[in-house]
């Protein structure tokens, strides 16, 4: 075995991060399982079990302690990078640790960025943008609106729980939806795949769908029922001011109006052509999710 074997996932105990990790070390690739904590939860969620008899190492990791970067980089040659959440400035804190990952052996670096950012566009554009120069084998993993927002302790999940309703400035917009267990496995092929993308991936689902058509199926799978409420961009922007600073309000609400104009109304094979197995569609993943959890 060689000295730099890992692949090292950042994030590892978040929604595609967990999923990463647990994928890699069931295929018995060796992993290093990175988060904050680095303790027994890492990929808890999605069933990984941390140690050298799962596959995988726990080591901290913190975006705003470069004094983690080193050990964490340490035996890799590739790495999943899911950038500082919240961070107004990602390239600022990320560019500094991709050159020392470069520098320390690493050489295929995976970014998950956005459909809705390009290269050199704001935020994690910046990273993609700087990603070739840094790596000589990467990909940048641009998934569309993940079907996991109405799950879990997300935004739309909570007002769903509180009072059946779904909010957004999206209007008619269209979405392609797509399930984090169908990021994760395109990640994973392009962590291992024998030749690197090499470029962007837009990941969808199979379908573009409204808010008004989640709101229906939600209510057919769980006989719960959901409305869409259709807000403006003002209106939203201003309720999720009450929740997260202004300008990251904005922003949301910024996306939301991007897809009333058809920013997000279209789907893309990738799933598919590098997996050999179709995205899950929304129902699916809503009928998944309600065989999860017993109803009230």
């Amino acid at each position: 075995m060689s000295q730099q074997e890992f692949t090292l996932v950042i994030g590892a105990t978040g929604t595609t991060g967990s999923r990463v990790a647990a994928r890699l070390a069931a295929d018995g690739r060796p992993v290093l399982a990175a988060s904050r904590s680095a303790v027994s939860e890492v990929g808890a969620g999605a069933g990984l079990g941390v140690g050298p008899a799962a596959g995988a190492v726990a080591v901290r990791f913190d975006w705003d302690d470069p004094a983690t970067f080193a050990a964490a980089v340490e035996g890799a040659d590739r790495v999943y990078l899911v950038p500082p959440p919240g961070a107004p400035d990602p390239a600022a804190v990320m560019l500094p640790f991709l050159r020392q990952a470069r520098t320390a052996g690493v050489r295929r670096a995976v970014l998950l960025s956005s459909s809705a950012i390009a290269a050199g566009g704001p935020a994690v554009g910046q990273v993609h943008q700087a990603l070739p120069e840094l790596f000589p084998e990467w990909a940048v993993l641009r998934p569309s609106w993940f079907m996991q927002n109405f799950t879990g302790g997300h935004l739309h999940a909570r007002t769903i729980a509180a009072d059946g309703a779904i909010r957004t400035a999206a209007g008619d917009g269209r979405v392609g939806f797509v399930d984090a267990e169908d990021i994760a496995a395109v990640a994973v092929h392009a962590l291992t795949a024998p030749r690197s993308p090499d470029t962007d991936l837009v990941i969808t689902g199979p379908q573009a769908l409204s808010y008004d058509d989640i709101a229906a199926t939600l209510t057919q799978v769980t006989g719960r029922p959901v409305r869409h409420q259709h807000l403006s961009y003002e209106q939203l922007r201003d309720r999720l001011a009450a929740e997260m600073p202004a300008e990251f309000a904005a922003l949301l609400a910024g996306l939301d109006r991007a897809v009333a104009e058809g920013a997000e109304d279209r789907t893309t094979d990738t799933v598919l052509r590098l997996t050999g197995h179709a995205p899950n569609s929304f129902r699916a993943f809503a009928e998944r999710e309600a065989g999860q959890r017993p109803r009230a």
